[in-house]
Formats: C-alpha cells, structure tokens, sequence
C-alpha cells in the first residue's frame, strides 16, 4: 500500500527531478514538432504532470505561468467528470474557459491518463495557444467581441483518443471550424506525441520505484510545497495592504476599469481580496476565477521565494475571493480572449499592494499589457492562406538596485519575440524596423524597461491586421518616486508621408505593400527618486542612445547631465 512506502529526502528529491525531466522533455517534444512559429518559435506552450486526483505536481521549467491553473482545473474535471471510465490510451481535449477550466479558446488543453495495470496513477498534460481556433475574426484574439461564442470553437472536455483509438469525427469537427487547418492539426499532432512521450516516461520510472512510490512522492511534493510557501508567507509582516489599478477600457465603450485588491495578512494565512473590482465588462478582458488564480500565485511566489516549484501546493496556500461576476471572476457568456492583458495588470495590482511590506522585492509597473498583433491574407506567391499571430513584449520595471529589462515578455507571458528571420521565412511579410523605443523607460533612481517597436510591411498582397493593447492611456507607474514608462500605440505609416493612429484594441484594417503597420508596446516605470541616480548611469543611458538629452534634461540633475 501506498502508506507503506516511506521516502528519505535524498531519493525524493532525486525523483522529483525526474519528473521535471518528463515534464521537460514533453516541453521539448511540443516545440519540436509543432507547425506553427507561435510554438515553435516563441514557445507558447506548457506541459506538466498531475496525480490521480487532478492536483498539479510537476510543470515543465520554461512552461507559462498563465498556464498553471488552467492546467488544474481541466484535469480536475476530467477526474470529476470520467473517473469511472478512464482507460488506458484515452486523451482528453478542452479549451472552453466556462466549463473545461479553460482560460481563453486558442489554448487548446490535451490530457493523457496514466495507469498501473488498471490503477489510476495520474495524467500528463500539455496547453498550446494556438494560432487561430475560428470565430468571427482571423487569429480569434481581436478585440471588440462581447461573448465568447464569437471567439471561436468552443471544446468541451472530449476524449479524442479511446483506448488508443483516434475519434476521427471529432477530429474532423475541430478542423472544420478553424482556419489553416493543416497548421492546426500539425499542432495538435506534436500535443499528441508530447503526452504520449510523458506517460511512456512515467511508466519508466513506475516499472523502477513502482506505483506506491509515485503516489507518495506526489503527496510529498505537495506538501513541502505548501510548507515552504507557508513559511515564505509567515515573514512578511502581519497587516492589511491594498493597491488599485485600472485598464484602459475593454474594446466596447467601458473605459477605466478597476481592478481593486486588499491582501490581508496573518501568520502563515493570506487572503487576496479583490472587492471592488469592476464588474464584468461586454469586451474580451475578463477573467475567469483560474486565470485570476495563476496571476495572483505567480506574484506571491516571484515576491517571497521565486524558486518555490509550481504545483498545487501553492494553491493550497492561499485564498482568493472574488465576488462571481467581476472583472477578475466572470460568468458565462463573458468574453475572455484577452485575458492575459488584464492578468498582467493583476500582478501589477499584488505587486502595488505589497510594495510597503517589501520595498526591496517590488518593482515599478511592467508595460502591463500583452500587446498582440495578427497578420492573416493570401500568400501571393503560394496562393496558400496565412495568420501570423505575435504578442510581443515591452519594459520590464525597475526594482531595488537594477535598472528594468528593455523590450522582453514579463511576468506571466514568458515566450518570446518571434524573430524577424522566423517571420519574413514564413510568411509574406517584411519587418521595416525592429526596435527599442527612445526615452519609454520611466526615469528613476533605476530606470524602467524600454518598448518595442516593430514596423511591418505586407509584400505584394491586401492584409488584415487586427491588434489589441493596453496602457496605451494609462501609464505604466513608477514606484518609490520613480516615473511612469511611456504608452504604447498602433498606427499606420504611408510611403506618400501621411499616417494615421489607431485605437489600442482595432480590428479589420486592410493594407497594401504601400502601408507599413508600426507597433509600439508600452515602456515600463522607473524604481526611486531620479534625482539619486549616478552620474555614471546617466551617462550611459545617452551613450546608449536608448534616451535623448532632451529626456534626460528633464528628467535627472542638471549637475550630473554636465
């Protein structure tokens, strides 16, 4: 039995780490055989491996950490739902948000069981954001949908293997009802061998330790996860700390919505109370209760022990309350496919709130945003359809000692710029400028990140680009005196000189090769009093040509700039 089984600290860590192997090599496997640059490329997937009972116990290294409740809550329901039918060779597929612990339509869920004989032993799982899942607008990510029935197929937990056996018309249906097919099931494909990779794996080391073993190296994992994340939080100091932030606006006319927090505090205990958010908004931002869930742990952990491993242990470690039906805890038919702006500006909202308790672990607001761009037309020279879909990063903020990272993914994005060889190789489309934007970073004792700029121009084709960002109106905050970052912008540049701006969330616009459509993510803000900041760093911010001598003139003291 599985209470028989004792294990010392040396043999579990040993084995802890194999299944981070698994779950690693399952991570590379999903890369390696996808189709499609958001994977392959800019890595936007995760894999991990759960017990019998749905408790997440394993996620991969370089996984999302947006993923991590999503990822949860489907294996959870699989338990729930098709415990007394579970069989070996069975994978599930999800995405819905509402009912499938989703958080938006293109991150598609896939779920393989794994057995002992006929004994449940867990599940391995992966999640890929893929590049179109159907709906009223090309790449499913636009903004200005006001229900997630427009935002493409809606996948309720299905077995699309029984007992080995693809369910051909179930896979037949998905294809239907998105577009670039072949892409699609290219991706789907590399999910498949990525959880059949990781249950061959763990079946390796069930054949070496045995079953028991595995059981309680699970329950073992969890609980010194939740022991170290209890003791991270017993050190902060007892008390009730509170931050407000608000989102530009939702796409349909809501503007400044607010996403308030009061954290209270007590021994090792700590609520996350989100009372006086806004409601749930008729635009694509909102939040489902999971996706709320994995901004808030991620914070916690990057603020008390950034090394604390991802499993529900850090679930176990807090509670979250959020009123059904607000901004951070929406209900059915909200829209969602945005929701990782809005998680991003939950964790800005944490960090805000614990910014007097822990001076010297927070940092000046991010770019707070998940600025997306998608691509789609005709290749002329093909004749083959194309979407090409990227969010790309921005400023990092400032914190106690260092400047802010200039032009990367932050906080729970973690993929990458897809690079400007990986996009002009597939698609027709050629990328003008590539850059960092001058003065976007928030000066301050340690200045803030700086933006991206990215101008695109379509080859010899009418494209549609459809774009959505955020803090293109509210600034990314500093922190402790330190000044906010810049906007971000969309606009449209003409080879005859003129150009024209674009609202922050846009859909439908077509251009031709005589229109270069330029991206600007916002910057990130600066940490301390500016006036603090040495002479040596000034100077090299002009070297740098990152900031003028107008930005720094304005900015910094005058005897130091000399």
């Amino acid at each position: 039995m599985a209470d028989a089984v004792s294990l010392d600290p040396i043999t579990t860590e040993i084995s802890w780490n194999s299944l981070r192997s698994i779950a690693d090599e399952c991570f590379l496997t999903l890369m390696r055989s996808a189709f499609s640059t958001n994977i392959k490329e800019r890595h936007d997937h995760s894999t991990a491996i759960a017990d019998r009972n749905g408790r997440l116990i394993v996620q991969a290294e370089n996984a999302l950490p947006i993923h991590l409740a999503s990822m949860s809550g489907l294996i959870g329901l699989i338990h729930k739902q098709y415990s007394d039918s579970l069989a070996p060779g069975d994978i599930f597929i999800a995405n819905d948000p509402h009912v499938a612990g989703g958080s938006h339509l293109p991150d598609i869920n896939m779920a393989m069981p794994v057995f002992d004989g006929d004994r449940l032993l867990g599940f391995v799982a992966n999640i890929v954001h893929h590049a179109d899942v159907g709906g009223a607008s090309v790449g499913s990510m636009s903004g200005g949908l006001n229900e997630i029935y427009k935002e493409g197929l809606r996948i309720p937990i299905l077995r699309l293997f029984r007992k080995g056996e693809l369910c051909d018309d179930i896979m037949r249906l998905l294809l239907l009802n998105m577009r670039l097919p072949n892409e699609r099931l290219g991706d789907l494909n590399a999910q498949i061998a990525a959880v059949k990779i990781g249950v061959k794996r763990l079946k390796e080391v069930i054949a070496r330790h045995g079953a028991d073993h595995l059981a309680v190296l699970c329950d073992e994992i969890v609980n010194r996860t939740n022991l170290r994340m209890r003791n991270a939080i017993a050190s902060v100091p007892d008390g009730e700390y509170s931050f407000a932030d608000v989102m530009d606006d939702d796409g349909l006319g809501t503007e400044d919505v607010r996403i308030a927090l009061t954290v209270r505090k007590t021994g090792d205990k700590i609520v996350f109370d989100f009372t006086g958010t806004s409601p749930q908004v008729p635009g694509n931002f909102n939040m489902t209760l999971n996706t709320t869930k994995s901004a808030v742990c991620y914070a916690l952990k990057s603020l008390l022990d950034p090394e604390v491993p991802n499993n529900q242990g850090i679930f176990d470690a807090i509670e979250i309350r959020a009123e059904p039906g607000s901004f951070v805890n929406c209900i059915h038919p909200a829209a969602v496919a945005m929701r990782a702006n809005s998680c991003q500006r939950v964790v800005d909202v944490v960090l805000g709130a614990f910014a007097d308790a822990l001076p010297d672990r927070v940092v000046g607001a991010a770019n707070g945003a998940n600025t997306s761009a998608v691509f789609a037309g005709t290749d002329p020279q093909t004749g083959n359809s194309y979407v090409y879909l990227e969010t790309l990063g921005g400023g990092m903020g400032a914190r106690a000692g260092k400047d802010g990272k200039d032009g990367v993914q932050v906080h729970i994005t973690n993929t990458a710029n897809l690079p400007v060889e990986a996009i002009e190789l597939e698609y027709p489309l050629r990328v003008e400028e590539y850059s960092l934007i001058t003065d976007s970073g928030g000066a301050g004792k340690y200045r803030g990140g700086m933006g991206i700029r990215r101008a695109i121009r379509p080859i010899g084709h009418l494209c549609e680009f459809n774009g959505v960002g955020d803090r293109f109106r509210h600034q990314p905050w500093g922190i402790f005196g330190g000044k906010p970052g810049a906007t971000g912008e969309f606009h449209l540049r003409n080879d005859d000189g003129t150009s024209r701006n674009l609202p922050s969330k846009v859909t439908g616009i077509f251009v031709t090769d005589e229109t270069v459509v330029v991206i600007e993510t916002p910057g990130a803000g600066g940490y301390g009093d500016p006036g603090e900041r040495t002479a040596e760093a000034i100077r090299e911010d002009l070297v740098s040509g990152k900031f003028t001598e107008t930005f720094v003139a304005e900015n910094y003291v005058s005897e130091k700039v000399a």
